[in-house]
């Protein structure tokens, strides 16, 4: 009866070891995708990033970075207490868990809160990056020394399809029309097919003419992106519930360490 009951922990015990294992490869993976997202957003979004006057979006992807990191070391750590059976481990790695799942959880109310409270100011800040955004481009576009600016700003209307930060008016105006423009209306790379002085013709079927511009085709695309983001992040917060659950019942099944 006794052997029976034992064989039954025993094989309770492995059947947990393995499902504490399962999601903590899990874990490893999803912290391993968010630091690539973050990544991939600092070297291939770089260019983006480089024409907001806001550190808002390089500072996000740094978070992501940091997190996936902290995400892929517990996991770590939860794989070597799993394999070793230390209930010590097991429990640094429940609060490692918890900290991360509280601190998801408090951010994501804090952004819901911060969202509710600037509502009727969010327009008047939106004006704002449009405004500097617009400078950016009309006034350092093609400018001797702000090679970065072209590269970044000939990108953003091609990736985007957009011309303009506002609509491609915003040409007409500032430094480049007045000295790099060469009889160009808009830069070619609001050209639908970019080819040398295309941007001669500013008509609808040759250039990209985008309600609210590229700022607006930026915004969804970030707004996207955040989504994207979200529903990556609620996935992971219900495997952190999971795991802390097997955690917690591995934990009672192991018998205590000797001291």
């Amino acid at each position: 009866m006794v052997a029976d009951e034992e064989k039954t922990n025993t094989c309770g015990t492995i059947c947990l070891k393995y499902l504490l294992f399962t999601f903590n490869l899990l874990l490893w993976l999803s912290g391993g995708a968010v630091m690539a997202v973050g990544l991939w957003t600092l070297v291939d979004k770089s260019d983006y990033i480089s024409l907001l006057s806001s550190s808002t979006y390089s500072l996000a992807a740094y978070i992501l970075i940091a997190a996936g990191a902290i995400v892929v070391l517990t996991g770590i750590l939860g794989c070597c207490a799993t394999i070793k059976e230390s209930r010590g481990l097991l429990i640094v790695f429940f609060v490692l868990l918890l900290l991360i799942f509280l601190l998801e959880i408090t951010a994501g109310v804090l952004a819901y809160v911060y969202y509710q409270e600037c509502f009727p100011f969010c327009y008047e800040l939106n004006e704002e990056l449009r405004a500097d955004l617009k400078k950016t481009m009309v006034q350092n576009y093609q400018k001797p020394g702000e090679e970065h600016i072209t590269r970044a700003v000939d990108k953003l209307q091609q990736d985007l399809m957009c011309c303009g930060s506002n609509s491609s008016a915003d040409w007409q105006q500032g430094d480049w029309i007045l000295m790099y423009a060469d009889k160009r209306l808009v830069p070619d790379s609001c050209c639908k097919t970019p080819t040398d002085h295309c941007g001669v013709r500013d008509h609808p079927s040759n250039i990209y003419k985008v309600e609210g511009g590229c700022i607006s085709k930026l915004e969804e695309f970030i707004l996207q992106h955040l989504q994207i983001l979200g529903a990556v992040g609620i996935g992971i917060a219900f495997l952190q519930i999971l795991g802390m659950i097997f955690t917690c019942c591995l934990y009672r099944s192991l018998k205590e360490e000797p001291y």
